[in-house]
């Protein structure tokens, strides 16, 4: 079999709902429609270079890549390059050839150092070092079953505290960037991030089609917004995490559990049967956190990197 490589057609139906397809084939924990697909390349940051890569034979589409340039990262020179192949199509030289059409893309526009996600698994980690690449960290894939699992108990909030939705914020929620960009800038990683851009963010993040404004839950203190869950969903009944934190200033006082768990019980009412997030593997707070709501490690990714030239 003959595999090209080819950039995706946003514009063609099918194209967007294989690219998702396959996404959720790879990796069920993170959250895809067509419709999603489509918007991340049409609202992604110009200097981010992003391309959605695609490896088909036959006409099949059997791998995907998304890739780019780390923007909003303080440090120049990095990018990004995460391949999925079908299971069931491996070996015919999708994922080798895909990765090679990344890399050139991310060298041609200056990036010096390779960043990309690999799914733990033997033959998947001798696939990245046979190429170059080097683990450096990893990550989790948790799932809780929202409609046969149990969640802890919803509690009023203390004094001063109330819970209000995202959607309370309107198309007005400068307030919550500024509480994203925060914890974003403190959350562990190998490639830094600063959110400076407003209305970037407004137009990636907030109008997300995957962003539910009514089951994002942030809890307020004194009227200024102090922990934060940021929910997805797709029309498959399953919710996930884009993003859970708190402020500095409001650290250590259990507001993001609160927060969490409304946001999850308010979930599971609307209908939702299974939740997923994610989790740097050496965060143990944030892993004990999820523990207690019930999740459960569905999956690991390993964090590799390459130096281009």
């Amino acid at each position: 079999m003959t595999v090209l490589v080819r950039a995706l057609r946003p514009g063609a139906a099918p194209d967007a709902e294989a690219f998702a397809a396959v996404r959720r084939a790879c990796v069920p924990a993170m959250l895809a429609t067509a419709e999603s697909v489509r918007f991340d390349l049409a609202h992604a940051h110009p200097r981010a270079r992003y391309r959605q890569l695609v490896a088909e034979t036959d006409g099949e589409i059997i791998g995907t890549a998304q890739v780019g340039v780390a923007h909003d990262s303080p440090e120049p020179g990095q990018g990004f390059a995460n391949v999925y192949v079908l299971p069931e199509r491996r070996g015919l030289g999708a994922g080798s050839l895909i990765l090679r059409t990344a890399e050139e893309h991310l060298a041609a526009e200056g990036v010096g150092t390779v960043f990309s996600w690999v799914l733990d698994g033997p033959a998947n980690l001798a696939f990245a070092a046979a190429r170059g690449y080097r683990a450096s960290r990893s990550a989790h894939f948790l799932r809780l079953d929202l409609a046969e699992g149990t969640l802890p108990a919803r509690h009023e909030p203390p004094e001063g505290v109330e819970l209000r939705t995202g959607a309370s914020y309107g198309d007005d929620p400068r307030a919550l960037f500024e509480l994203d960009a925060e914890t974003v800038a403190d959350e562990p990683g190998d490639v830094g991030a600063e959110f400076t851009d407003y209305a970037h963010w407004l137009a990636e993040t907030w109008n997300h089609p995957l962003v539910d404004r009514e089951l994002t839950s942030v809890a307020v203190v004194d009227g200024v917004p102090a922990a934060f869950t940021l929910a997805r969903t797709d029309d498959a009944g399953r919710y996930a995490s884009g993003m859970t934190g708190t402020g500095r200033a409001f650290r250590g006082r259990g507001l993001a559990k609160l927060a969490k768990n409304d946001s999850l019980h308010r979930a599971r009412a609307a209908g939702h049967r299974e939740a997923f997030t994610g989790n740097d593997a050496g965060n143990g707070p944030m892993l004990a956190i999820n523990k207690w709501f019930g999740y459960e490690i569905c999956a690991t990714e390993v964090r590799h990197v390459r130096e281009l030239g």
